[in-house]
């Protein structure tokens, strides 16, 4: 017998259940809409007309979380006639949106079919969109927001900075720019953080000091951020700047977890080991020590200014470590050729149940590479694969440079030509070094060709070359070569040294001449090198 299709009672927006009325649910519901729900709808129903929006809020609260659950609180709000509530409206997008990218569509929809959006709403979908790594789709909704004159708040800017930073979209960002000074944002703290941040994640430092600069008033996000911007982007004498002033400003709380992670890596790459002081003093005043991205951070710093006494001293006093701290110390290790006690470190740290991951090799064949082991190099390369560690580039390299140094160059182009992907600019480096260090040059001209193809501005790739035909008499190609470089305009970055004499940094190059105390330097560097003369 054929099943009886039951019919719904008028609702209060005159849906009745037939074919026509199916369209005004999303997808999602009417995976729940079978006849099996028929009783569950007509029940929803009922007591829809006993329910406000507060309490349909209130139920999609406590709901459990699946979609299915989600699905059937939305047909009821449907069906009930609260579709166009902008209290449940938000309510709904925010729970789809929770559930990640895949429901995003879901929480689309909603926003989609409310007839009365406020900014809002608009930012709220602008922010889920971006929160969701769905940068387009976020700036889709800034550009349909503008189209339909909506007033745009400092919220709205906060939100699409974000966005248009997390895609590294230079253009758009520059745009958005324009448009906070134009509706009146530009001194608002928080689009003024939202336009540091972006631009320091577009790699942008002159617009994100000037942006920083600019700023009226500033808290310790600014602060952080601006310092964070210049660490990460070579900038290590402005982000040590930035923080002595930080210190200095009375206004503001001291430096939380988040400026100490961001100003640690410069202390440790100009080897501050004053201001690394001051660090880790504040650190144990404050409980920070205990923190493991500060204390590899401190540990890397110890490292570099080849204090390993005092970065064995807070690894050993780290109550907790976790892989990071690990590979900190045992690269600290490594740096000072410690191979002995890098080896060790990794032993403990196997025993201790880590599983090594490809940063943690990478840190031992450099190690290897460094005071040419080759068969404990040999060894750690085949234990990748005993701890399933995909090879990278940079681990190809570290072998390269190791069979390299070893003379073994025959072997490092065999060691290439096995590898599972294209050799990249790191590994032919590599191997253009290894030519140049034993006078292959054949191989070296075959490598210097592809590298120039790979890293075609790179003036180091040039110079070895250079050497390389320099080394065996061929001075007119070396010659050549150089030209090379003039003609396109390709230049070497220039390598220096620092030395801090009585609190002030004194920095110099190969054959430099512009220091003013360059007489006393360059005296001081020929008695030295009479000194060795004679002792040789």
């Amino acid at each position: 017998m054929a099943r009886k299709i039951h019919k719904l009672r008028k609702v209060p927006n005159s849906y009745l259940w037939n074919n026509s009325t199916c369209g005004l649910f999303g997808d999602g519901v009417l995976r729940v809409l079978t006849r099996s729900t028929f009783a569950a709808i007509r029940y929803f129903v009922s007591c829809t007309s006993k329910e406000d929006s507060y309490e349909l809020n209130k139920m999609l609260t406590q709901c459990d979380g699946s979609i299915r659950s989600i699905n059937k609180m939305h047909a009821k709000i449907i069906i009930g006639g609260y579709e166009q509530n902008v209290f449940v409206g938000s309510k709904l997008i925010a729970i789809y949106s929770g559930l990640g990218q895949l429901y995003m569509k879901d929480a689309r929809k909603v926003f989609d079919r409310l007839s009365e959006r406020d900014v809002f709403l608009w930012n709220m979908m602008i922010q889920t969109y971006a929160n969701s790594d769905m940068s387009p789709e976020a700036l889709d909704v800034y550009k349909k927001m503008r189209e339909q004159d909506m007033l745009l708040d400092k919220y709205t800017f906060t939100f699409v900075l974000k966005a248009s930073g997390i895609t590294k979209d230079e253009k758009t960002g520059c745009v958005l720019h324009g448009h906070v000074i134009k509706c009146g944002f530009y001194f608002n703290l928080f689009v003024g953080n939202a336009l540091v941040a972006f631009y320091a994640k577009c790699e942008m430092i002159e617009p994100c000091m000037k942006v920083f600069d600019e700023m009226p008033q500033r808290d310790l996000v600014t602060w952080n951020t601006a310092i964070s911007s210049c660490a990460n982007n070579d900038r290590i004498a402005k982000a040590l700047d930035l923080f002595r002033t930080l210190l200095h400003e009375q206004s503001l709380s001291l430096p939380d977890h988040a400026t100490l992670v961001s100003i640690l890596p410069a202390c440790a790459q100009a080897a501050e080991i004053q201001l690394g002081f001051w660090i880790h003093c504040y650190t144990i005043k404050t409980g920070l020590n205990k923190d493991a991205m500060v204390g590899s951070g401190m540990i890397a710093m110890y490292a570099n200014s080849g204090h390993l006494d005092y970065a064995r001293q807070v690894f050993d006093e780290m109550p907790e470590r976790n892989i990071m701290v690990w590979n900190a110390m045992m690269r600290g290790y490594g740096m000072h050729g410690n191979v002995e006690e890098t080896l060790n470190l990794f032993s403990n740290f196997l025993k201790d149940g880590f599983t090594p991951d490809g940063i943690v090799f990478l840190c031992l064949l450099s190690t290897c590479s460094h005071v040419g082991l080759i068969a404990k190099g040999r060894e750690i390369f085949k234990q990748m694969e005993d701890y399933n560690v995909e090879r990278g580039q940079e681990h190809y390299a570290c072998m390269v440079d190791l069979f390299g140094r070893a003379g073994l160059v025959m072997e490092a182009v065999e060691l290439i030509k096995s590898m599972p992907m294209g050799p990249g600019k790191s590994v032919y480096g590599a191997l253009l070094g290894a030519c140049r260090m034993h006078n292959y040059i054949e191989l070296g001209e075959v490598v210097a060709e592809k590298l120039f193809l790979l890293d075609p501005m790179s003036g180091g790739r040039y110079v070895t070359l250079a050497k390389l035909y320099g080394g065996v008499g061929r001075l007119k190609e070396a010659a050549a070569v150089r030209k090379m470089m003039v003609k396109s305009n390709i230049k070497k970055p220039f390598g220096y040294s620092s030395v801090k004499v009585d609190s002030v940094v004194h920095t110099f190059g190969a054959e430099d001449e512009n220091h003013v105390r360059r007489i006393e330097i360059f005296d001081t560097l020929v008695g030295l090198d009479k000194v060795m003369t004679e002792e040789n």
